[in-house]
């Protein structure tokens, strides 16, 4: 019987620290930075500084969760303790289930268009055979799996220092204009950061993917909490960093027009070939497909031994010590959808969930504060603004579509 296997505790502090950064890192920044700048101009600095301000509301409800309930399959543990509903509770681990395997279809499709310029293949079978590799990883053991997520991760922080690297004899040279990026407070420019700032909020998702990874972690309670600080703060620097140095080395018409900035910034400031920043980019896309079938396969192995979910999917395999089952399911499910859904119709998919989910994980946080107590202005308030942030953003997002 592999019914009693329990997954295996030996990610520490750093792994987890990496696996979230490279989660909320993902491919976005190297694509997202261009859209920013159309819609912030110089405000875009300070619209990923609000994106995070807005996001750090959610992640200290889920660094609250995860020290009272480190387990896997977060949100739907986090709902059905904090609000009781085994019907929320489902539908939350069904949704952040639906939604990492979206992301991981909709980054897997992207794979195909990177690749296609080395090599003329057919979509599907580049998919196939990506999705399948992927799965085989993950189903190999967690720490395999998340030691290449950790090298992939490096390698894509490495791209963002080497933009930054490059583009240091200019800065030197000219100096900042600190005073053409320094905050306004006037109707337009607080316009114009905030709708930078709706669109930067999602260079910040994939935190939330961290706490289902919780029974793998050693000392969770601890280092769940101070990982997901860690990966916040840190990415938060790097995407206001390389906003500076891209509004003071390239014509702000040119940036905002460029669906790879990053590699644009590269090709201006050095002699970097821009195959090297396209080839990073699709390590970041596998690295991020990697890890929702990672954080996929765990919610439903939790799910299930919450019995919120088929019973089969919570099995560990003796050999592997992972949900063996789970992480199988789940590739199938992301080689269907990238196979059969066009990429933007993923893509709304995605946000549309997670923001779900946001909602109820604060509000599980508010009543179980509330609740037990803890009725002060941080226990209470940051639940509140995190729940009806999120509200805001969900509304945006369906009324713009």
């Amino acid at each position: 019987m592999t019914t009693h296997v329990t997954l295996l505790r030996n990610l520490s502090l750093a792994e987890i620290s990496l696996y979230g950064i490279g989660t909320i890192v993902g491919a976005g920044i190297y694509v997202l930075l261009g859209s920013v700048v159309a819609a912030s101009g110089l405000m875009t600095p300070w619209a990923f500084m609000l994106a995070a301000v807005v996001v750090s509301f959610s992640a200290y409800s889920y660094a609250q969760m995860s020290h009272r309930f480190p387990r896997s399959a977060g949100e739907a543990v986090y709902i059905l303790e904090g609000l009781h509903s085994r019907h929320l509770a489902t539908l939350a681990g069904y949704a952040i289930s639906l939604g990492g395997i979206v992301s991981a279809a909709t980054l897997t499709r992207g794979f195909t268009g990177y690749f296609s310029v080395l090599f003329n293949s057919p979509s599907w079978l580049l998919i196939t055979l990506l999705a399948c590799f992927l799965t085989a990883i993950a189903a190999w053991g967690v720490k395999q799996s998340v030691t290449l997520a950790i090298l992939t991760t490096l390698l894509e922080i490495s791209g963002l220092l080497l933009a930054l690297i490059v583009s240091s004899d200019e800065i030197i040279q000219s100096g900042i204009n600190w005073s053409s990026l320094s905050p306004r407070f006037d109707a337009a420019s607080l316009s114009l950061t905030v709708t930078g700032a709706f669109l930067a909020f999602y260079a910040f998702i994939g935190f939330e993917d961290m706490v289902n990874m919780a029974e793998e972690v050693k000392n969770p309670k601890r280092n769940l909490p101070l990982s997901i600080a860690i990966a916040v703060v840190t990415t938060t620097l790097l995407y206001a960093a390389i906003a500076i140095v891209a509004l003071q080395t390239l014509p702000m018409a040119t940036l905002a027009g460029s669906p790879a900035p990053l590699a644009l910034l590269i090709e201006h400031n050095s002699t970097v070939p821009v195959g090297f920043m396209a080839l990073i980019s699709i390590v970041a896309i596998i690295n991020g497909a990697l890890i929702q079938i990672l954080m996929v396969s765990r919610v439903l192995y939790g799910m299930a031994r919450q019995r919120l979910a088929p019973l089969f999917l919570g099995t560990v395999n003796r050999n592997t010590r992972t949900p063996l089952p789970a992480t199988l399911l789940t590739g199938i499910a992301v080689l269907g959808f990238a196979l059969w859904l066009p990429i933007a119709t993923l893509a709304a998919i995605t946000s549309t969930l997670i923001l779900i989910v946001f909602i109820l994980v604060n509000l599980a946080l508010l009543s179980l504060n509330y609740r037990h107590g803890h009725r002060g202005l941080l226990p209470l308030g940051m639940p509140v603004l995190g729940a009806i942030l999120s509200t805001g953003f969900l509304v945006i997002q369906i009324w713009s579509q």
